[in-house]
Formats: C-alpha cells, sequence, structure tokens
C-alpha cells in the first residue's frame, strides 16, 4: 500500500480521509498546511506534520492536494514544482463506487468522490476534483484544476476550462465551453459558451455576475 500525503487540513482533506481509508487504497502518512497553529495537532486521527514546503522530504509518499478552489490547487502545485516535486509524485483518490469505463482518462492529483458517473470517453485532466454525484456524459472534457461541485451534470461534448468551477447543481447543457478560471454559480443551467474568467449565474445562466481575475504567471 503506498503511503499518502495530503495537501491542507480542509474539508475536503477529511473527506479523502475516510474515502482513501475505507476503501484501503493508501496508507494516509499525515498532512501539511501552512497554519503554523495546526502543527502537531491532528485531523480526524491524521498528523499535521508541516508546512506546504516540507513536502520535499516525504520522497516516499505521493501527495494529494486537497483544496476546493482549482486556483488554489494550481499554485500549490506551481509552488511545489519549485521543490522539485513532479507529475509522478501526485496519486490519485477515487471512490470504489466510481466505474470508470474504457475510453475514459484521469489524471494525476484527480479526486473522484462517491457515485460520480462517466458514461464514456470521457477526459479528465490532472488534480480535477468532483464531488459526489456528479454525471458527465460521453465525450465531456474537464481541463487541469477544473472542480465540480456535488450533483454538476455535464451534457455530452461539454468542456470545462482550466481551473474552471462549477459549483453544486449545475447542469451544463451539451457541447457547451465553460472557459478557463470561470465559475457557474450554484444550482445554474447553463446554455451557451461562458467566456474565460467570468462568473455566471441563473436558470438559464444569462447573467453575468463578475469578472475573474486570471493568474498573472504560471508555472511550465
Amino acid at each position: 500500500m503506498s503511503e499518502l500525503i495530503l495537501i491542507a487540513a480542509s474539508g475536503l482533506a477529511r473527506e479523502v480521509l475516510a474515502m482513501v481509508r475505507g476503501s484501503g487504497q493508501y496508507d494516509v502518512v499525515g498532512l501539511l498546511d501552512d497554519d503554523e497553529g495546526m502543527l502537531g495537532t491532528t485531523l480526524d486521527g491524521a498528523p499535521v506534520l508541516g508546512g506546504v514546503d516540507e513536502a520535499a522530504r516525504f520522497r516516499n509518499a505521493l501527495l494529494l492536494v486537497c483544496l476546493m478552489s482549482g486556483r488554489a490547487r494550481e499554485a500549490v502545485v506551481d509552488r511545489l514544482r519549485g521543490v522539485g516535486i513532479g507529475d509522478s509524485q501526485y496519486a490519485t483518490a477515487i471512490d470504489p463506487s466510481v466505474n470508470c469505463p474504457e475510453g475514459c482518462s484521469i489524471g494525476r492529483g484527480s479526486i473522484l468522490l462517491r457515485n460520480v458517473t462517466m458514461t464514456a470517453s470521457v477526459t479528465l485532466g490532472a488534480h480535477v476534483v468532483a464531488m459526489p454525484s456528479v454525471t458527465m456524459m460521453h465525450d465531456t472534457k474537464v481541463a487541469d484544476f477544473g472542480t465540480l461541485g456535488a450533483g454538476v451534470s455535464l451534457g455530452g461534448g461539454a468542456n470545462i476550462g482550466r481551473a474552471a468551477n462549477v459549483e453544486m447543481n449545475a447542469s451544463i447543457q451539451a457541447l457547451t465551453t465553460v472557459g478557463d478560471y470561470s465559475t457557474i454559480a450554484m444550482g445554474s443551467a447553463v446554455h451557451t459558451n461562458v467566456p474565460t474568467g467570468t462568473a455566471w449565474g441563473g436558470v438559464p445562466a444569462h447573467r453575468l455576475v463578475r469578472y475573474i481575475r486570471r493568474p498573472s504567471s504560471r508555472g511550465n
């Protein structure tokens, strides 16, 4: 059983802990978090071992970034790249209830919680998070660091951009694109393409809520 260290003592980390312990996928060694007040404490029995940069000390363990924000996950992965952490050191955590049919692919660092459904030729990038009961129809694509809230439904051929956030119970129509770093509000129904770096909401989602500033730089 591979050793696993979770990055960020978060609610998502608690859900991943419960999942991997129940399934026996990994042996969770502990967590890393930059909150100095958490050092030496535990989260659901798992010890907080130090700050995020200390991941470089644990070369024999796999890592999983447990932050709900795709932009935050991206920032942590870029930061860890600077201390020598490459793509091969990231785990992938998939609940046993999730079926990955032939022709579907899931990138490293991704987290798929209970009852996520993929039908055919679904492609998930690296560090994607899919919360419980997400449904992804044929030919759906979710780019690196995309986040899908609980109960999200993606129609066939939908494209979710890099670090885009589709909040709980939102629906994306088939062949529709949600741009990089964009957000779809909880419960929205998206019928048209969403531009990069914007937030939309409504049923249908035709109301621009705000513009979202994109990261100024990103590692290669």
